[in-house]
């Protein structure tokens, strides 16, 4: 048993005089988010079961219980662990039962009491403890009177500055000699964290508490002290607030008498009849009208008004029932598809298809179109030339770099320089609800930290979401199933797969000779002529020239080199008209280099004559297709495989396919086994500078490794592409069209493709290709068969390659 002193007015059951004990076992009550001192009398809310059970025990023993406070709040079955070994014993005085369960209980704290163990296996939470006994200094110090008077003066200074306590404790504290019982007192008002106040108990030192209550003190104090000066500051504010509105409530009935200060008002009235006359959806309506109403109650000058007012003009321009009427004549859009285009039949037939479901189904809902292809091929122009067929506004919107989310879908309006994304910008500039919409260079959508502009696409671009479209800035939606978009792209990997997977993909692999050479004179030269101030008259540019400036000027897939080359030749023309030049300038292949100078390109050519271990191949490029010479060279050796020429990972691995695949089948091949121990083997790509990857070069570098190694010659005539596999198939490749015309420029004779590329044949042009031979394999012996001669004794010596001035370097897929 411990004994304690009996605090004051508490009533004991016999009466007597003598100290209060306290037993060594109570049961515990687990406090939430309070911690109870010594001498306070506290009310308490009880609802847990066990809890509850414990005021029971204690109410039936000696009304004495262990307050304990909870290390973890949230903890609803708290343990021995989880609560702090330093708690109070208290007195319950009262007890009340609440009708929902739970029980109200009045104690008062008897004595601090260190927990030794806990017992959590019965039906409420029992301690075994010992008293902490205060540690009191018998004289009063100087520092513990110093201490005292802070503490004293702190408390006063917290009431002053707006801390919540009742003048009934302040005169308690104001009396109170007591440093034990001040300490506590004070930490019981300061309203403390559980931690905090924690700190406070655990001390049983009288000297060192109050130490520690003044420190929390002085911090409490720096906090009202600072949140004193936020509230005076607001209060400023407030009035200062107060004041301009009942001065500019004077200036508005000083300017009523003068008749001025009407332009707010005015603005109002005009904004209204916008919102009335845009016939904008229900929705849309009421929410303009709602922030009208609250621009008519804001003052001019203040800074949301222009916010607001940019809003309203912006919801009012845009065209939220205005849409232009589509032409429904099949005949005059394939007349206008034809005049500003030549060729594209696959394209323009697409087109003419959409035309002709819309003429017999109001609102269909189509698939958006994608145009992939080189630089140059017409993907824009060919957009503006639809929406011309279709009397639509054309808008184009080029996406190339853009990281923001927002640029798709607008800036929250609670930004400065907020302003809507590019889509119901475009909308908002077409002037009509059923634009084309060009999004230029999807592939090139980048993604960061603000966002992936790629998924805010997803939305737009899918007819089954963007009847609903929400720009962050207008704050309601807006209809763009009636718009038509179009997208461009010159290559379909860096594309999201959920975004390619909404588009319909068109590719437009390039344009063969003719073609250019028609579209040149059909297009190309009228519009230099008219840009560069001649006329028709003044130029003649001979079919001979213009296949040369082609053939020797230019190496691309599309037309915006040849069109340079044009135009220079139209500005020489320009100036020498000038400077008095009369009668009209005639070029022809004989004076093409006076105006382009010397060729800028030697076109690819096959190889002047059979030979070993040099093998035509043909690559994929962004800018076309391009021929590839592969060399192959056996050298004494230990038979190491070298590869040089800038060869990528991929095209690494096919050449070593080939070459297993050769020297498992070495006997068939009529290659000596000895050679592959006894020789190295050395494949070359030229032009190192360029990078070369991709897997259908596999055909290519296995006949340049069987010519070298068996010594077979090659035909010069023959050019190939395909991927091997170790069995010896052929696999079929892509870029069939790009590659049959590079090969074509090269003036092959003979083109093997895979068997399974057949099918791609019929996007290449019958005409151009009617005096070349295409051979189609399944497997690497049917190459073979064609590209290889018999063995001749003693080899061909090696006749290099012709001669090419240096392009810009760009990375090859072969």
């Amino acid at each position: 048993m411990n004994s304690v002193e009996i605090p004051d007015g508490l009533e004991i059951a016999d009466g007597g005089e003598q100290p209060l004990q306290i037993p060594n076992e109570l049961p515990v009550l687990p406090l939430r988010d309070i911690v109870i001192y010594p001498f306070m009398i506290v009310p308490l809310f009880v609802s847990r079961e066990k809890s509850i059970r414990a005021v029971d025990e204690a109410l039936g023993e000696n009304r004495m219980i262990l307050l304990a406070s909870q290390r973890d709040l949230d903890k609803e079955e708290p343990t021995g662990e989880d609560l702090y070994t330093i708690g109070t014993v208290a007195v319950i005085m009262r007890m009340l039962k609440l009708p929902d369960g739970r029980i109200r209980i009045l104690v008062q704290g008897l004595a601090r009491a260190a927990i030794e163990s806990v017992e959590v296996g019965g039906e409420y939470l029992r301690a075994r403890l010992h008293v902490i006994q205060e540690i009191s200094v018998p004289e009063r110090s100087l520092e513990v009177e110093a201490l005292i008077r802070n503490v004293r003066a702190s408390m006063e200074k917290a009431a002053n500055l707006g801390k919540n306590i009742s003048p009934e404790v302040m005169a308690i504290i104001a009396n109170l000699d007591d440093a034990g019982r001040l300490a506590d007192l004070s930490a019981s008002n300061l309203e403390l964290k559980v931690e905090d106040a924690q700190s406070v108990l655990d001390i049983a030192d009288t000297t060192a508490r109050l130490r520690r209550v003044n420190e929390l003190l002085n911090k409490e104090i720096e906090v009202l002290t600072v949140q004193q000066e936020i509230n005076t500051q607001a209060r400023a504010d407030i009035d200062r607030s107060q004041r301009e509105f009942y001065l500019r409530q004077q200036l508005k009935a000083i300017q009523s008498e003068l008749g001025e200060g009407n332009e707010l008002a005015e603005e109002v009235a005009q904004l209204r009849e916008k919102i009335e006359a845009s016939r904008m959806p229900k929705p849309a309506e009421e929410e303009s009208l709602r922030q009208l109403k609250k621009l008519e109650r804001m003052h001019p000058d203040a800074a949301e008004t222009a916010t607001l007012r940019n809003w309203l003009e912006i919801m009012t321009d845009l065209p939220w029932s205005k849409a232009s009427n589509d032409n429904l004549d099949l005949i005059k859009a394939q007349r206008i598809l034809d005049e500003d285009h030549y060729g594209l039949e696959k394209v323009k037939e697409r087109i003419i298809e959409a035309l002709a479901v819309r003429k017999l189904k109001e609102k269909p809902k189509g698939s958006i179109l994608c145009l992939v292809g080189p630089p140059g091929v017409g993907k824009t122009s060919l957009g503006r030339s639809i929406a011309r067929a279709l009397d639509r506004k054309f808008v184009r919107l080029s996406l190339g770099g853009v990281h923001d989310e927002a640029e798709i879908r607008g800036h929250r309006r609670t930004y400065v320089g907020a302003m809507p994304g590019r889509i119901i910008q475009s909308i908002q500039q077409a002037g009509t609800n059923n634009p084309l919409i060009m999004l230029d260079e999807v592939d090139k959508v980048g993604q960061d930290f603000r966002g992936d502009p790629s998924s805010a696409l997803l939305e737009v671009l899918d007819p089954e979401q963007n009847n609903n479209f929400r720009d962050n800035y207008l704050g309601v939606t807006f209809d763009l199933s009636n718009v038509m978009f179009m997208t461009t792209a010159n290559v379909l990997d860096t594309i999201q797969p959920a975004l390619r997977d909404r588009m319909e993909v068109i590719r437009l692999a390039g344009y063969t000779e003719e073609e250019k050479r028609e579209i040149a004179r059909r297009h190309l030269l009228p519009k230099q002529i008219e840009e560069n101030g001649i006329s028709a008259r003044d130029l003649r540019i001979s079919k001979t020239a213009l296949a040369a400036i082609i053939q020797q000027y230019t190496q691309e897939a599309g037309l915006r080199q040849l069109e340079r080359e044009i135009g220079r030749i139209c500005r020489k023309v320009a100036r020498r008209i000038a400077e008095g030049h009369n009668g009209t300038v005639r070029v022809s292949l004989k004076n093409l280099h006076e105006f382009l100078g010397a060729p800028k390109v030697m076109p690819d050519e096959i190889l002047k004559k059979d030979q070993i271990g040099v093998a035509t191949g043909l690559a994929w490029t962004a800018v076309g297709g391009d021929v590839l010479f592969i060399e192959a060279l056996k050298m004494k050796g230990k038979g190491n495989l070298v590869l040089t020429g800038q060869l990528g990972e991929v095209m690494r691995e096919s050449a070593q396919a080939a070459y297993s695949y050769a020297k498992s089948r070495a006997k068939e091949l009529e290659i000596n086994e000895e050679d592959f121990s006894n020789y190295d083997l050395h494949i070359h790509i030229p032009e190192g500078a360029i990078p070369k990857d991709g897997p259908s070069a596999g055909i290519t570098l296995a006949t340049a490794m069987v010519s070298a190694l068996a010594q077979r010659p090659i035909r010069k005539d023959v050019a190939m592409t395909g991927e091997i596999t170790l069995r010896g198939n052929v696999l079929p490749i892509g870029g069939v069209k790009e590659k049959v015309l590079a090969a074509r420029r090269a003036r092959v004779s003979t083109i093997i493709l895979p068997q399974q590329n057949r099918r791609d044949m019929d996007e290449v042009p019958k005409e151009p290709f009617k005096d070349i031979r295409f051979v189609f394999v399944d497997n690497v012996r049917q190459v073979f068969r064609e590209a290889l001669k018999d063995k001749v004794v003693p080899p061909a010596t090696t006749t290099p390659r012709p001669t090419r001035l240096p392009q810009a370097a760009s990375p090859r897929s072969v």
